[in-house]
């Protein structure tokens, strides 16, 4: 048996764009998918904090450092530029590794940028 854990989360990120004529993802600075230890085209659910909207897609891989956050298709329907969402990713695991396993969560700032680590 397996259970589904939080592996990945990307926490209180600002939407800067949603584009309705693109094929449905989601577009996030490559940045912050490698803190978050997140993946091109690896599934991850998306809630927005702004209208209570909760749904599914897939990464895309953005620009390093650009601060993107973009909802691309019919995902562009569930939120608005400035809008704050959640971003995360599970992985199955048995009981036993679930015990100790640790997610990778971020917290950028408004901008969508990492806080330096002096």
């Amino acid at each position: 048996m397996t259970v589904e854990i939080l592996k990945s989360k990307i926490h209180c990120a600002t939407v800067t764009e949603a584009n309705l004529n693109y094929m449905g993802s989601i577009t996030i600075d490559e940045a912050l998918m490698d803190a978050a230890g997140l993946l091109p085209g690896e599934r991850v659910h998306i809630v927005n904090n702004m209208n209570g909207e909760r749904f599914d897609t897939y990464i895309i891989k953005g620009t390093r450092d650009s601060g993107c956050i973009c909802l691309n298709g019919a995902a562009a329907r569930k939120v608005q530029v400035g809008d704050v969402v959640i971003i995360m990713a599970y992985a199955s695991m048995t009981p036993e590794e679930a015990r100790t396993f640790k997610p990778q969560v971020i917290f950028p700032d408004k901008d969508n940028r990492l806080p330096n680590k002096d």
